[in-house]
């Protein structure tokens, strides 16, 4: 929790406008030569949900850092309104290592409903034992500690990095729908596409050192962004022909002019400066014709791992994968979904069973731990220890620096040295080294953490142009649905299912199983009271309530249809944007409720 009176020292604390919770003005922020973003301004009002999105290494978890007090800015103001709290998730938080797991949700203070509260959040988030010290939690347990520490204290704002890192699929839709309902105010940094599409109301985006604003969820901001680049790209070409010919008449005109010259003469430099604007251009899709994978790819052959008899990773598991084959592997975190993979690798040996891997599979392992770079070393150099280019097929090569600027590294940022590299700038070095080794087989344990937005729709590109196998490991949704035909679910205890789609049509498909047994459960405990609930017709009463319902329901369909499309317009003003983003969780809780009671009065109508 980060309180007004912690953020003070920085930022301004005002009155401000009733609405307005932050308001940030002209903010400048370099280090050295290296300008982040600069005369940046834009304003957040309450019950607003805000997506900050950008690419790896310009910024975006600075901006917050400089928002919640804790790194300094070159110029301008940040403005609170005064008296809110603000909770903030920071990257890596720090805890007293000596703190149990409920000594560390500060704030608590003995107060049972709090303590309640907390037990509440921890359990979503998968942490059960309260008296544990927090020195004994991995790094991603006490992320989510000091996530349930953000929400538990109800602060005013919420301003959020990487809030679903570490979280596995149930947590992350489980946040989702916490951070969705009611009239929460939130700024969030986060790459989790489906997140931002269901959560958000309005978009920032830092691009080129400045900031761009979105008043609409993430599919909108994708298709104003393209508006945004087309446009811009239209005034460059315009400002280019333009510029050629004052760019002759600068070059005749004597340096002794008039009035006029003068005016004409100054607006040359401003149009220079449109015309030598440069649009970052989509890369060309990156395929490979020389990756050949032969007709038998492994055999899982009656696997069985546990650790415990508690902790059963797999039994008996048969599985031949096929060529060509593109599966992602889900399931909550502790399931065994790493320790699969290891296990098909060699680096882990199964109690029982045996893997029969094909002899033409040439592995590329991208792993969780597996950043390990010389800090001293330049970007380029990293990739051309492994190889100076690879063989494309037909003729064509593929060199390091092409392969590194294919993933949006500038020729600049090659010869930058590894430290200068932000987190999601070394995950996606880290990638370029595993490719730049040409297999025919990737195995790639959450490969898209920390990586931006741009990156990831790149390597989606790559890897449905991929012509070997792919086995991925992740928790982003959005990336499964794009690159994956297929599913191993890992639902514990041994328990390992074989779905052949993707994450989103699981999901259906669960739902829709889940559904269909609930009726069943219900009724099954005796027939003769089934036959008597069966014989229950609706009172008079229920019957003018049942009628009604269905009215309501439609109308307030309608009108939450009206909502979301008023709020993709990105026509509405600042009062009207807040008004509808409150109402729109009203209505849907009372569209849940009503349905509910539709579905009771549904069995005897």
């Amino acid at each position: 929790m980060v309180s007004t009176e912690q953020i003070r020292k920085n930022v301004k604390v005002t009155g401000g406008k009733e609405n307005c919770y932050l308001d940030v003005q002209r903010l400048t922020k370099s280090f050295g030569a290296h300008v982040l973003f600069q005369d940046i301004s834009f304003s957040i009002s309450e019950g607003q949900k805000v997506g900050l999105v950008a690419k790896n290494g310009t910024g975006k978890s600075t901006l917050l850092s400089i928002l919640c007090g804790r790194e300094s800015r070159d110029e301008g103001d940040i403005i609170y309104r005064r008296d809110i709290k603000v909770g903030f998730l920071e990257q890596t938080p720090q805890f007293n290592a000596e703190d149990t797991v409920l000594d560390a949700c500060f704030n608590h203070q003995g107060d049972d409903e709090k303590i309640l509260k907390a037990k509440q959040i921890l359990t979503q988030l998968r942490i059960s034992d309260l008296t544990k010290p927090m020195g004994e939690l991995s790094g991603g347990q006490q992320r989510r500690v000091a996530l349930a520490n953000v929400l538990i204290t109800e602060p005013d704002m919420l301003i959020l990095d990487e809030p679903t890192n570490h979280l596995d699929l149930d947590m992350i839709e489980w946040l989702e729908g916490f951070l969705a309902r009611g009239n929460k105010t939130l700024l969030m940094v986060t790459h989790d596409r489906f997140f931002l599409d269901r959560v958000c109301n309005l978009i920032l985006e830092l691009d080129n050192k400045t900031i761009y604003t979105y008043r609409g969820n993430f599919s909108y901001y994708l298709e104003k962004r393209q508006e945004r680049i087309d446009n811009t790209r239209a005034e460059i070409a315009r400002a280019n022909n333009l510029y050629r010919k004052e760019l002759e008449w600068m070059r005749r005109m004597p340096q002794a002019r008039g009035h006029k010259a003068k005016y004409r003469e100054e607006a040359f430099y401003e149009l220079e400066k449109t015309a030598k604007q440069r649009i970052e251009e989509r890369q060309v899709r990156l395929k490979s014709r020389n990756v050949y994978i032969g007709s038998k790819i492994f055999e899982c052959q009656y696997i069985s791992k546990a650790w415990s008899e508690d902790n059963v990773i797999l039994k008996d598991f048969y599985y031949n994968f096929a060529r060509y084959e593109k599966m992602g592997i889900v399931g909550n975190n502790g399931t065994g979904k790493t320790t699969f993979i290891k296990m098909l690798l060699g680096l882990e040996k199964p109690d029982n069973g045996r893997f029969d891997i094909g002899q033409t599979v040439r592995f590329g392992y991208f792993s969780q731990e597996g950043m390990a770079f010389d800090d001293q070393q330049k970007v380029i150099d990293v990739v051309r220890d492994i190889a100076d280019y690879i063989d494309m097929g037909g003729g064509r090569h593929l060199t390091a620096s092409q392969l590194l600027q294919h993933f949006l590294f500038t020729p600049e940022q090659q010869h930058n040295y590894v430290y200068k590299l932000s987190g999601g700038e070394r995950r996606k070095l880290y990638l370029c080294t595993v490719l730049m080794k040409n297999p025919n087989f990737l195995v790639l344990d959450e490969p898209t953490n920390d990586l931006d937005i741009q990156t990831l729709e790149i390597f989606e590109e790559y890897l449905a142009d991929f012509p070997g196998c792919v086995i991925i490991v992740s928790h982003d949704r959005y990336f499964m649905d794009k690159v994956v035909d297929h599913l191993l679910v890992f639902k514990g205890q041994g328990n390992v299912m074989d779905f052949p789609g993707n994450y989103t049509q699981y999901r259906s498909w669960a739902a829709l199983k889940s559904k269909d047994e609930v009726p069943a459960e219900k009724t099954a405990a005796k027939p003769r009271e089934r036959s008597q609930q069966q014989k229950r017709k609706l009172t008079y009463k229920e019957k003018i309530e049942f009628e009604q319902l269905e009215k309501d329901i439609a109308a307030l369909e309608a009108e939450k249809a009206d909502i979301e499309q008023q709020l993709c317009s990105g026509n509405l003003s600042i009062d009207e944007l807040t008004e509808k983003s409150r109402r729109l969780p009203l209505i849907k809780d009372e569209l849940d409720e009503k349905e509910m009671r539709w579905l009771e009065l549904s069995e005897n109508a």
